[in-house]
Parts: C-alpha cells; sequence; structure tokens
C-alpha cells in the first residue's frame, strides 16, 4: 500500500509525470532558495529528491520578495527530449493585485542544468504547458483580476506557445470560468480518448479546498463539468486525517493504472474550537499525497469515494526503495550543502557563508535580522514530523548586542523562535532567546545565561512534541538545560497566520542562523546538525 503523505512536510502543490518507468514530482517552495524541489519514484510508494532546478540567480532571483511569495505551483513535462518546466515568481501577496512573472525552463536530464529562463506572461499564477498529440503547444494560467467589484479569480486562460520564436503567440481566450465554488486556479490539461480534460484547483487552500475537473471534445471547449464534482474535497469530512486536499495532476502507468497527486495537510485539532469550526493548524504545511483513479463513462472518480485515503493500493510495479534524502547526523563534512537544507530568498554563497573555511563546519557569516528580505545567513531543513529532536554545536564570540548565533524554528519573517549567543553589556556572552509571534517580539527568558570565557562550543536542541516544543542548550554536551518556556507548534502554520493579506502557503523550518546588524561580519561555526524523528 502508499501511505499517505508521500512527500511529508511542506511539499505542496504537486506535479505529477512518468517518462517511461520513472515518475517524478515537482512542488511549491515560495521563497525558499533553491526553487522547486522534483521526486522520484520508480513504484509511486517510495521517493526521493533528485533535482532542485532553479539554483541561479538567473533562474529566480527572490531578493525582496514577500513572505510566501516566489514559486508558486510549478508544472513539469516530457516532449521533445527534453524536460520543460514551468514557475511562476510572485512578487506581491496583498492587496488587489499579484504581480507575478511566469517563467518556462527546459533540460535533458532531470538533475542537469536548465536553460536560460525564458518570461511567458504575468496575467496570473499557477501556469502548465499543454503538448498536444499533433505538436501545438499552449500555455494555460489562472487570470488575476484586480479591479473593483470584480472576482479576483477570472478563470482560466489559453495562449499557444511558438518553440522556435520562444514566444506565446496569438490572444490569450478564457476557456474555463470555474463552478460556483470560485477561486479557480491550478490547470492542468490533458487529452485522454478524444477528450481535452481541465483539472483545476477551487475554493482557495484552506478547509473549502477542493480539485475540480472539466472536460471538451474541442481544446478551446466549452468544458462541462464532472457529473459528481468536485474530484476530491475534504471539506465533507472534518473527521478525516488528510484535510485540505484539492490542487493536483494526473498521472498514468506503464500498465495503464491511473493515479493522482494532490496536495494535503495534517493539522493539529484545535480542542477549544468544533471541528466543524475550526479544523485546527498545519505546521507541517501543506503535503503531496496520491490517490488511485478508477474511470467511469470517461469520467476520472477517485477509488473508494472523492475524498484523501491514507493508504492506496499500489501500481502493478515492483517496489524500488531507496537511501534518505538526508542524513541523521549532518557533520558538514562535504564541500557543498546536502540538498535537504534551503536558505530564504538568497542562494547559499561566500558572502553568506564557507564548507570549507574551517573543515568539519559549516561557517555562517552574520547577515541581516530574520526580517530582512534582501540579506541574512540563514540555513534551514523542513519538519516533516511532529515529534522530533534537533541539535546543534556552534563555536561563536559575539562582541556587540547586535550580534546573535544559535538555532531557530521558523514560518516566516513574523512568525519564528530562536535559541542563541549572544552579547550582554554587563554579562559578556550570553544565551538568550526570542519569539517572534505574528511580527511582535519578546523575550521569554526571565534572565540571560552567562557562556564562560573557557567554553568554545555551545550546544542547542529543540524537541518538538504535536503542538508544543521546548529549547534546551549545554555548554559541555553532556548536562543539558531545559528552557523553562514551551511554545506552540500550531504558530508556525498557514492557519494560524493569516488568511487575511494575500494568503501564507508555506511551512515550519528549523535551522540555524547568523545575523549581525553591526556589520562587523561576525563568524559563527557549526560543527554539526541532528534532526532526528521519534515515534
Amino acid at each position: 500500500m502508499i501511505q499517505n503523505p508521500v512527500l511529508k512536510g511542506f511539499n505542496p502543490d504537486p506535479s505529477i509525470l512518468r517518462v517511461g518507468d520513472d515518475y517524478y514530482i515537482a512542488v511549491s517552495t515560495f521563497e525558499w532558495f533553491p526553487g522547486v524541489v522534483i521526486h522520484h519514484s520508480k513504484d509511486l510508494k517510495n521517493w526521493h529528491q533528485v533535482s532542485r532546478p532553479l539554483k541561479t540567480t538567473e533562474l529566480l532571483d527572490m531578493r525582496g520578495n514577500p513572505d510566501s511569495g516566489g514559486v508558486w505551483a510549478p508544472q513539469l513535462s516530457y516532449a521533445d527530449g527534453k524536460f520543460w518546466l514551468i514557475y511562476s515568481d510572485v512578487k506581491v501577496v496583498k492587496g488587489p493585485w499579484k504581480d507575478v512573472t511566469n517563467y518556462l525552463t527546459t533540460c535533458e536530464t532531470i538533475d542537469g542544468d536548465w536553460s536560460k529562463p525564458i518570461e511567458m506572461n504575468q496575467s496570473g499564477f499557477d501556469p502548465s504547458l499543454f503538448h498536444d498529440d499533433d505538436g501545438r503547444k499552449w500555455f494555460v494560467n489562472m487570470v488575476w483580476d484586480n479591479r473593483v467589484g470584480h472576482h479576483n479569480f477570472a478563470g482560466i486562460a489559453l495562449q499557444e506557445y511558438d518553440p522556435q520564436q520562444e514566444r506565446l503567440i496569438g490572444e490569450p481566450q478564457i476557456i474555463f470560468k470555474g463552478t460556483n465554488v470560485k477561486l479557480v486556479e491550478a490547470p492542468h490539461l490533458y487529452k485522454i480518448n478524444g477528450y481535452y480534460y481541465l483539472f483545476t484547483a477551487e475554493g482557495g487552500t484552506l478547509f473549502h479546498h477542493q480539485e475540480t475537473v472539466a472536460r471538451s471534445r474541442n481544446l478551446e471547449g466549452p468544458y462541462e463539468v464532472h457529473p459528481d464534482n468536485p474530484l476530491i474535497t475534504s471539506f465533507h469530512h472534518p473527521e478525516i486525517r488528510l484535510q485540505r486536499a484539492g490542487h493536483g495532476s494526473l498521472v498514468d502507468t506503464q500498465n495503464g493504472e491511473w493515479y493522482f497527486a494532490h496536495l494535503t495537510s495534517r493539522p493539529l485539532p484545535d480542542e477549544t474550537q468544533s471541528i466543524l469550526d475550526d479544523r485546527g493548524y498545519s505546521p507541517l504545511g501543506r503535503e503531496t499525497a496520491i490517490q488511485k483513479i478508477e474511470w467511469n463513462n470517461d469520467w476520472p472518480y477517485v477509488v473508494g469515494g472523492n475524498y484523501p485515503k491514507d493508504e492506496v493500493e499500489m501500481p502493478d510495479l515492483p517496489e524500488v526503495t531507496w537511501p534518505s534524502d538526508y542524513p541523521i547526523v549532518d557533520d558538514f563534512d562535504e564541500s557543498t550543502l546536502n540538498h535537504q537544507w534551503n536558505t530564504v530568498r538568497i542562494p547559499f554563497d561566500e558572502k553568506m557563508g564557507s564548507l570549507t573555511e574551517r573543515p568539519g563546519h559549516l561557517r555562517l557569516i552574520g547577515g541581516g535580522s530574520f526580517h530582512n528580505h534582501f540579506s541574512h545567513s540563514f540555513v534551514a531543513r523542513r519538519w516533516q514530523a511532529l515529534n522530533f529532536e534537533a541539535e546543534t554545536k556552534v563555536a561563536v564570540n559575539p562582541i556587540s548586542f547586535q550580534q546573535q548565533a544559535g538555532l531557530v524554528a521558523y514560518y516566516n519573517t513574523s512568525n519564528w523562535t530562536s535559541i542563541h549567543v549572544t552579547w550582554d553589556p554587563e554579562l559578556g556572552r550570553v544565551i538568550d532567546v526570542l519569539h517572534c509571534d505574528r511580527g511582535e517580539l519578546a523575550r521569554p527568558l526571565r534572565e540571560m545565561v552567562p557562556v564562560p570565557n573557557e567554553v568554545e562550543y555551545v550546544y542547542f536542541r529543540v524537541n518538538v512534541d504535536q503542538a508544543e516544543y521546548y529549547y534546551s542548550y549545554s555548554l559541555d554536551g553532556e548536562k543539558w538545560n531545559v528552557i523553562d518556556t514551551t511554545f506552540d507548534s500550531r504558530q508556525l502554520s498557514d492557519e494560524y497566520v493569516s488568511q487575511k493579506e494575500g494568503g501564507f502557503f508555506t511551512g515550519a523550518f528549523i535551522g540555524v542562523n547568523c545575523i549581525d546588524t553591526s556589520g562587523r561580519k561576525l563568524v559563527a561555526d557549526f560543527d554539526y546538525f541532528r534532526y532526528e524523528e521519534q515515534n
């Protein structure tokens, strides 16, 4: 059986693709760099990370991007002997506008160097490219309407792409305006048995989310909606484990079986609220699940009903497993970062740090604060479970209160916590804790902890247990001292942060950072990072 979700932690908006015997899923990364994560499988059950294609600033420049801006809903396809990747870079998320540019890049191999990006259009987000069986290529995206008195989601636009001219040609036309659920987005086109099938997402990305399917004999429509729409939703099943189901894509196996990859989440319940009013909070973000599809009268149906299942029958393929994508303990012995690691908006480079200046260490050079959208020194990985322990060991000698380095639990610039070494005019080098909740900063530690001069390394640890997490520190790696403050994991979630100002769409991360707003370029050397999931 396939155990859902197949991609745990922040891995939303899956675009699934089969090339021969190989399966790929591309997912959104929003403001996290490198952009887009591509996972690979042989059996739809076991997946491993195989590519981070948008790893240069030529392909993706997100300096200054807002929280939850950046890469939305990439789409992966294969034609003419190469992979095609369509992606958005969203620069504005608040207010009446969604300033976005959609791009195309290609590569002959999934893990190679992708081509210089081609700018496609700017009319809306969630773009994708359809390769028709006559050789023509068609670009679709949702259209954003900023006009007062109009619904922002104006429908799905279709326009031809000319690969020789490397540009869109002709005029775009709206081919589908969605249903009365509204918020139609995430278009994917398929041609199956003489029908063009248009898969779209509707209802927003919280608990009303769903996948809507329509079909037509003609590419330009008109499109008729599935008689038993939606294809999938969690809305009518508040008690199930997998919520927020929708936004997905279709794939067939070598043996003619069909599957649907879609986003979902596993919210922690709010025990003070009715399950009908508030289904909880998802610090793991939106994840990727897979459902089996059957066909009836040339319409797709999720096997067992139109809601997500925890377990799904595997395709008739041999099972192929992979080594873990990341070591439990990263000793920073390599010259490049393991691909579990991410940075916010900007790439890891010599301005941010080094893996060779002090062998066996990740060196971070002090950058901007957590609120900085342009420059910082922060390296982090996804939470992929709600029970885990993470630990690091850092050598750092701040000489100003404007300097700090340590361990961070992070959702976005306004929602995070940090335990770190900093400097106090009276005590010298000290351990302190900060908590940023919806932009409000607090210091929960009653008294800062002095660090003796003879101590080179300070150890930090975080323990996450479902809805709660707490920090500890050690001066020798053996005796640990628990910080007497418990933090709420749910504060690191889309649902908590707010959907009122353009939406928030990521998930919780854990990582290490070095801040220096004095301009002295504080150096912090991290000896290892351990991330270990627990039962």
